[in-house]
């Protein structure tokens, strides 16, 4: 059975759901940095307010954005006449707070706030619906004005909505465990992890933590924009072995390995090189995650 949902094609074949992606990867916007710029910097200041309120999780999820059809948002968060979060509109470029009760406040993301504001700006909302807390200022504190492109925002979004929908086709395709798509507020970057069955004890936010071992799959849209797919821990003899053309190891400040956006945008098969890529990591990778 074949289902056929805008450029996405669904096959079912014998039970297994086998999801094959016919989208573009466009280039990146050529003016794109200093919009990028400003929507990580509001990022930061959206991140801090489910490191507040949003109900905890072990691996810090609660404070990621999930891509939707506008935009990125918070998960839903309590407040004592309901719920509400915050959602990054990049269709029409505001920064929306929006409750369960059918109240929205918008925030503009063209009026050159700087992060601090944004910030504050938000802090004050978020304060009006009855809630306070200790925030992670240092996430978005800066008071360097910020430019946005309406436009280059556009063809931002429409990148990053590819990017999210081709990542949900290998998504699909994993056997054991996954977490979700995501943006980090932190990174900007869209990303997702499969979780292996070995346990590492490891440090984070001085907090002795035992976490699966994992391999991620990301998009990192900053200057010389790439793929990613680096397996954690991190073993050394995976460096010899061969991945796809233009993919390669990396191990210069990160371990993993990349594949540059520039060298897949706009090509015809570039959907299946970037899955090409990522089931070949996934391939040598995996077997050194499992206990």
């Amino acid at each position: 059975m074949i289902r056929t949902f805008g450029a996405l094609i669904v096959t079912h074949i014998s039970s297994e759901a086998r999801l094959v992606l016919h989208l573009p990867l466009e280039p990146l916007p050529t003016n794109l940095e200093p919009t990028r710029a400003t929507l990580h910097a509001y990022a930061g200041a959206v991140g801090a307010i489910p490191r507040v309120h949003a109900i905890p999780h072990p691996q810090w999820l609660h404070i990621s954005l999930n891509p939707g059809p506008t935009g990125l948002s918070t998960k839903q968060m309590g407040y004592p006449e309901g719920t509400f979060r915050l959602r990054m509109d990049l269709n029409l470029h505001d920064v929306v707070l929006e409750t369960s009760a059918g109240t929205e406040r918008r925030f503009s993301m063209q009026e050159g706030r700087t992060g601090t504001e944004m910030g504050d700006a938000l802090i004050a909302a978020v304060a009006d619906l009855g809630l306070g807390g200790d925030y992670a200022r240092t996430k978005f504190e800066s008071d360097e004005s910020r430019e946005y492109d309406p436009a280059a925002a556009t063809g931002f979004w429409g990148v990053l909505t590819s990017v999210a929908w081709l990542f949900a086709g290998h998504r699909a395709s994993l056997e054991g465990s996954v977490g979700p798509i995501q943006v980090w507020p932190h990174g900007f970057d869209v990303a997702f992890e499969w979780f292996g069955t070995t346990m590492v004890t490891h440090e984070m936010h001085d907090e002795t933590l035992v976490s699966p071992a994992q391999l991620n799959l990301g998009f990192y849209p900053r200057g010389d924009a790439y793929f990613y797919s680096n397996p954690w821990p991190f073993d050394e003899t995976l460096l010899a072995a061969p991945l796809p053309s233009g993919a390669v190891w990396h191990t210069a400040g990160w371990q993993g390995t990349m594949l540059r956006y520039e060298d897949v945008a706009g090509r015809p098969d570039a959907a299946e090189r970037v899955l090409a890529y990522a089931k070949a990591v996934f391939a040598v990778a995996t077997p050194t995650l499992m206990g």
